[in-house]
């Protein structure tokens, strides 16, 4: 069974789907390791956890877990279940079954962002100017940076750790403490992080408008400008050709095959949505990227094929989260308003 945008049923149905209201807007989504579970991290304080089989019976709304919003989720790297983080400072482990424990708390500051590595098991936050990282029991504080940190990423191989702040990117040995930080300077604001699928390459959005890379071997950088909005979601393809980004009104990829995207233009398909594309997450093993947009639109695109098709119309509230399920053929997404969405692309 594979993803085929040519089959005449993608352009005349939507995909099955279900969508649930809830009274709060989505912060994030992720499918747990297993493929059974989305959730939903939610503004009042829930993490809404849904089957993914979609011919299964929802799942009840849980109580609050977070003392305020829910502003950051993964799947639990050493686990099923996930892990989130809220502006009450506590990062949390969730269950399956329910069941909630405490990683750590950082009183009076936010948990905005988490980054996780399956292979090693590890898992790293933000809080403030610090970012935390949990490894075998072990919870370990690195910083301070120069600002509150903005993004985070792990490593191929989950050996460092990148963090994204005002004045460039900053990137921590994991195994070895007593190592000293690596810097990577870039003046302004970056307001998104993301290191290449193979580990070649760390990208990050700034506050102006543009996107700045790093070659991490030999420590140059380039800058890709011409973006009508802040670049807020990055996404590699698995194979690192790709990196996908957000703030256009198509699917824009820039290739870094070869000698990479200096001087050249980015690849530029599928169809001009009605708005901007706020969310990007590419599939996690065909050449395949989800693209969501502020004005509420799902788009599913292949980039071998230079076309997308619609798998969500515009409804008016703005796409804040996509995650693909470990089975590549589906997906979770939610949106401000507050709908929790699971579809199925199997045909």
């Amino acid at each position: 069974m594979k993803l085929d945008l040519g089959n005449p049923a993608w352009q005349a149905e939507l995909p099955p789907q279900r969508s649930i209201a809830s009274d709060a807007p989505v912060a994030g989504c992720a499918f747990s390791h297993d493929g059974t579970t989305a959730a939903f991290a939610l503004g009042d304080g829930c993490v809404r956890l849904l089957p993914a089989d979609l011919a299964a019976a929802a799942t009840p709304a849980a109580p609050p877990v977070h003392k305020g919003a829910v502003l950051a989720l993964a799947a639990d790297p050493a686990g099923d279940g996930f892990v989130s983080g809220g502006d009450d400072g506590r990062l949390l482990r969730l269950g399956l079954d329910g069941t909630v424990s405490e990683l750590a708390e950082q009183k009076g500051k936010w948990i905005e962002h988490i980054a996780t590595h399956k292979a090693s098991g590890a898992l790293a936050a933000t809080a403030g100017k610090m970012a935390l990282v949990v490894k075998d029991g072990a919870v370990r504080e690195v910083g301070p940076h120069q600002s509150t940190i903005a993004g985070l990423d792990f490593s191929k191989d989950g050996g460092r750790l990148a963090c994204a702040h005002y004045g460039g990117v900053t990137v921590w040995s994991i195994g070895q403490a007593t190592l000293p930080p690596r810097r990577f300077a870039w003046a302004g604001s970056h307001v998104a992080l993301k290191w290449s699928t193979d580990g070649k390459f760390i990208a990050t959005g700034t506050q102006e408008n543009d996107i700045h890379v790093w070659r991490m071997a030999q420590a140059t950088d380039m800058r890709m400008q011409g973006y009508p909005a802040k670049v807020r979601s990055l996404s590699w393809s698995a194979d690192a050709r790709w990196l996908y980004t957000s703030a256009q009104p198509v699917f824009t990829a820039w290739s870094f095959a070869g000698k990479g995207p200096e001087g050249k233009p980015p690849l530029q398909f599928g169809q001009e949505g009605a708005g901007l594309i706020t969310v990007v997450a590419a599939h996690p093993a065909a050449e395949f990227v989800l693209g969501g947009y502020d004005t509420g639109e799902i788009q599913l695109g292949d980039i071998k094929t230079r076309r997308s098709v619609v798998i969500r119309m515009a409804d008016s509230s703005p796409i804040t989260c996509l995650a693909w399920a470990p089975d590549g053929f589906r997906l979770a997404a939610g949106n401000e308003r507050g709908d929790l969405l699971v579809i199925d692309l199997r045909r």
